[in-house]
């Protein structure tokens, strides 16, 4: 038996088919190159049906997608903000349509979800029942494991940490991404960087450069940390896990602030479940999503 898992992204998408126990087959990347609405849905179905042909003799039971945005599990569509004409798309029954074999069974995720499933299967959350992965990118999200569940909320909108209210007083610039992601996500960090240098220049990557170096560049990312700190403790205090993971883009090069963002969130979070927590960098690097993907086939089935 063999899955199919798929991480599409707003400009990329890559597929791959892996054995039931996890063994990568083959993969396969294409860009999006502008598709929109339901012809990124066609791209999607195209690369699966490529990889099922490579293995006549593997039958390929599922296919589990991760979309960056929200998956509506009531409804069956999925909303997208970085790819156009999916506000309310509903991918799986195209996908169905495009494939034209109704066997074969579509699991759709976010990839809030599909990470933590990913660091389940192969990575830094094997073993545990109750861990959260923190992914630090453009935004900020969490996928949360807890009690050996995914937890996803009543608008499956769960783990949406960049809206976290970490510092008063509300200020308007929070409106489109939430106060935790304004001074933390990768995004936020470039618009630090814009403010303080006062040049619209400036990206998080010089801050990282510099950090150490420059006083503006140490001042951003030592807020930065802080809010790691204070976020991820608010987390522990809330769920209780054996484990917070940090991935995603901008760790990377924030890996090196792991202990200080531990040292930070002691101040904040629970004692007792601060002592007892682990907090740690993925060990999948870019690979977690797709992963996660595949998975999340598997992880239905044994429902």
């Amino acid at each position: 038996m063999a899955v199919i898992g798929v991480d599409l992204g707003g400009t990329k998408v890559s597929a791959a088919l892996f054995s039931d126990k996890g063994k990568l087959i083959r993969k396969e990347y294409r860009l999006l190159e502008g598709a929109s609405g339901s012809a990124v849905g066609v791209i999607v179905a195209e690369m699966v049906a490529s990889l099922r042909a490579q293995r006549s003799d593997l039958p390929v039971e599922a296919v589990g997608i991760c979309v960056p945005g929200i998956v509506y599990s009531k409804r069956e569509t999925v909303w997208a903000p970085n790819i156009p004409g999916w506000d309310n798309y509903p991918l799986k029954n195209d996908l169905k349509a495009v494939l034209g074999d109704r066997s074969i069974r579509i699991h759709i995720a976010s990839d809030r979800t599909c990470y933590i499933l990913g660091e389940v299967w192969k990575g830094a959350a094997q073993g545990c029942a109750d861990a959260i992965y923190l992914a630090v990118g453009t935004g900020i999200g969490a996928g949360i494991l807890l009690d050996g569940r995914i937890i996803h909320g009543a608008n499956d909108i769960v783990g949406a940490t960049g809206w976290m209210a970490l510092e008063p007083p509300y200020k308007e610039e929070y409106i489109p991404m939430g106060c935790f992601e304004y001074y933390a996500s990768g995004n936020g960090i470039g618009l630090q960087a814009k403010k303080l240098y006062g040049d619209e220049s400036k990206t998080s990557y010089d801050v990282f450069a510099n950090y150490g170096q420059d006083p503006i560049a140490t001042q951003i990312l030592d807020k930065a940390i802080q809010f790691w700190g204070m976020g991820a403790a608010n987390l522990v205090s809330l769920f209780n896990p054996q484990k917070v993971i940090f991935g995603g883009g901008v760790f990377g090069p924030a890996v090196r602030f792991i202990d200080r963002i531990y040292a930070e969130a002691r101040k904040w979070g629970q004692p007792i479940s601060m002592r007892d927590v682990k907090f740690c960098p993925s060990a999948l690097e870019g690979d977690a999503a797709l992963l996660g993907a595949a998975y999340l086939c598997l992880w239905e089935m044994n429902k």
